[in-house]
Order: C-alpha cells, then sequence, then structure tokens
C-alpha cells in the first residue's frame, strides 16, 4: 500500500537514522535529580541560539506555556494574548483552569497574529484594587491560525518596549520560531531578544520525536522546574529524546527553507483557480490554509484528498497543509499536483 503524503502537521515526522544512532548513544542521568548530561547538553545550547540564560526540556509546547503564565502570574492576574493564538485556543483552557489566571484576547487587525499595541494598551489594568492585574502578553511565533505567518523583527522590538514601558511581562510562543528566523534571514536569537520567556518546540518543523524547550533568566527557570514538577513533566532518562533535540537543532534548522518552497510551490499552484482562497498570500514558510469561496462544502475537498492520499488538517472552513523534512520534492510536486486537481474539481463544480 502506497504510503500516504500526510502533510496534517510538521509533528508528524519519524527520526532518520542518524537521529536515532544519537538517541540509542546518548549518554543518560535522571534529568530530575539534575544529572542527565545529554539534557544539560540540550539547554545550554538552547540557551546559547535563543540568547537566554536558562532552559528547561518540557515534553510538550503546551506545557512550556503554560509553565510560563504560572511563573509570570498569579492568580487573579490577566495575560493578553491574540484571539486566534494556539494558547487561547488550543491548550484546554489551562491558563485559568490551572492558574486561575484571566486569558483577555484581542483579535489583529490584520489577520497576522501582531495584536495592536494600541489595543493592548487600552485592555490595561495595573493599579485599580477591584480589577484584576494586566501582567503578561503573550505571542505566537510563526502565528498558526494566520497560516504560518511571520511577526517581524520591528513589530516584537516595538512590543518589548512597549511592555517595559507598561510593566508587562512578555512571553513569545516560539513553537515554530526557527522557521521565523529562516524566513526573515536572521538569527532566532534576535527575534527572542526583547521576550522575559520564550518557548519553541523541537517535535515540530525541526523533526524531533518529542520535546520544547523553555527559556529566560536563570531564577525563572528555577521557578520553572518546579512548576514542571508539579505538573508531572519530570522526566528520568531524558537524554534520549534531548539528543533527538540536539540532533534537529545541529542539523535541521536551515533546511527548513525546502519546507518554505514545498508550500510556496502549492500556494503558487492554487492562486488563481476560481473560487479558492490561499492564505497567507504570499506564502511566508511551510503552511498553506486553503479556502472555497461561496457555500461550497470544504470537507468534500478534504474527504476528496483523503481519498486521493494527501492526509491535511480541516480547521473551520479551513483546510490547512504543513510541509516538513518527511516531505521531499517529489512527494511535495505529487501533492501539490493531486491538491491543485481536486480543488479545481471543486472550485469548477455546479
Amino acid at each position: 500500500m502506497t504510503r500516504a503524503i500526510d502533510l496534517r502537521s510538521d509533528t508528524v515526522t519519524r527520526p532518520d537514522a542518524a537521529m536515532y544512532r544519537a538517541m540509542t548513544s546518548a549518554p543518560l542521568g535522571d534529568d530530575v535529580f539534575g544529572d542527565d548530561p545529554t539534557v544539560k547538553r540540550l539547554e545550554e545550547r538552547a540557551a546559547e541560539l535563543l540568547g537566554k540564560a536558562a532552559a528547561l526540556f518540557v515534553p510538550s509546547g503546551t506545557m512550556g506555556n503554560t509553565i510560563a503564565v504560572a511563573v509570570h502570574c498569579r492568580p487573579g492576574d490577566e495575560v493578553i494574548l491574540e484571539r486566534s493564538s494556539h494558547s487561547y485556543n488550543f491548550e484546554c483552557g489551562g491558563i485559568a483552569r490551572l492558574w486561575g489566571v484571566q486569558a483577555v484576547p484581542i483579535e489583529s487587525p490584520g489577520g497576522d497574529g501582531c495584536i495592536s499595541l494600541s489595543a493592548v494598551r487600552g485592555a490595561l489594568r495595573i493599579t485599580d484594587v477591584h480589577l484584576p492585574r494586566s501582567r503578561l502578553l503573550a505571542l505566537e511565533q510563526t502565528h498558526n491560525l494566520s497560516g504560518g505567518r511571520v511577526l517581524p523583527l520591528h513589530y516584537l522590538e516595538q512590543a518589548a518596549a512597549f511592555c517595559r514601558s507598561a510593566g508587562l511581562r512578555l512571553h513569545l510562543d516560539g513553537a515554530r520560531i526557527f522557521n521565523a528566523a529562516v524566513a526573515l534571514g536572521r538569527p532566532a536569537r534576535e527575534l527572542a531578544a526583547g521576550a522575559d520567556s520564550v518557548m519553541f518546540c523541537v517535535s515540530k518543523g525541526l523533526g524531533a520525536p518529542v520535546g520544547s524547550l523553555l527559556l529566560g533568566p536563570v531564577e525563572f527557570i528555577a521557578e520553572a522546574r518546579r512548576v514542571r514538577k508539579l505538573l508531572g513533566g519530570g522526566m528520568r532518562q531524558a537524554g534520549v529524546l534531548a539528543a533527538a533535540g540536539l540532533h534537529a537543532l545541529e542539523h535541521n534548522v536551515e533546511r527548513l527553507r525546502e519546507d518554505h518552497d514545498h508550500a510556496a510551490a502549492l500556494g503558487k499552484a492554487l492562486i488563481e483557480l476560481p473560487g479558492i482562497r490561499v492564505r497567507p498570500w504570499p506564502v511566508e514558510t511551510n503552511m498553506v490554509y486553503i479556502e472555497l469561496e461561496g457555500s461550497r462544502q470544504i470537507e468534500g475537498l478534504w474527504d476528496t484528498l483523503r481519498l486521493r492520499g494527501v492526509l491535511s488538517v480541516m480547521l473551520g472552513q479551513s483546510i490547512r497543509f504543513v510541509f516538513h523534512k518527511d516531505i521531499d520534492g517529489g512527494m511535495a510536486r505529487e501533492a501539490v499536483e493531486k491538491i491543485r486537481a481536486a480543488a479545481l474539481e471543486v472550485s469548477s463544480a455546479k
């Protein structure tokens, strides 16, 4: 049976032979006791790449984000975030459920994940004893639901300066920050420079099977380690997983450009079709979202693609395609041809 072309997410990748060798040969300890040398190497390397003082290896990006909220905030505080962000929509309401912190969603006017800083200023509640206290601004890089859009460096710098002046902390959900760095041609540390804390995933485009890193000042990470233990995120011989993360950081960052090129080719193939909307256009990173105009049912296109061996994710009235390291050039071209043919059929149907 022919293997499906799986474009559901960049989390579906498998370790290659070199990554498996790194995992099976990694020196191990007990990370909860703080003596797993491979975890230490990964945390040190991550901190170096992102320009932060310390890092903590955690099982998932969701855990990294919620730990950041727990450390930055207290019960009754507020975190301001973009309405379609991952933390607001896809983390099970953990901000409120776990920490008693209230989420204040603000929609980005351009639909690109960049919240208007004047809107943030209007939402601030700092001094009135009757009101919750605004404590944290959280941004997402790249911004998933906008189509993998990149938050520009100048916007991140402005947001950081605003937070300093307003007494807010800034957390960057940088799950795909290396995609943003490659797209902009800038080091990831520049995109993270103004943030008080940053999370990034090695299990997305970088191709590791498990894991994320939370980064920030030494004192912040020391408290984050306590919260990780509270959540059951303390892993023992975690060097097996950390070795995959190290391999990913050393070998799979620059190749993200290939994923971006494949996504751009898909966007180019679809943009001129009648009744098809491509977002974003131009394509910025490794994601392409498509929508059908009018009353046509997106479910029909999604199901047609599935039957033809192209897997994707349907989110509302959009279909998302995500390119990754397990999609080589030949598979990418085949995917583009199949998606274009199916979209043309559906968009041309009466």
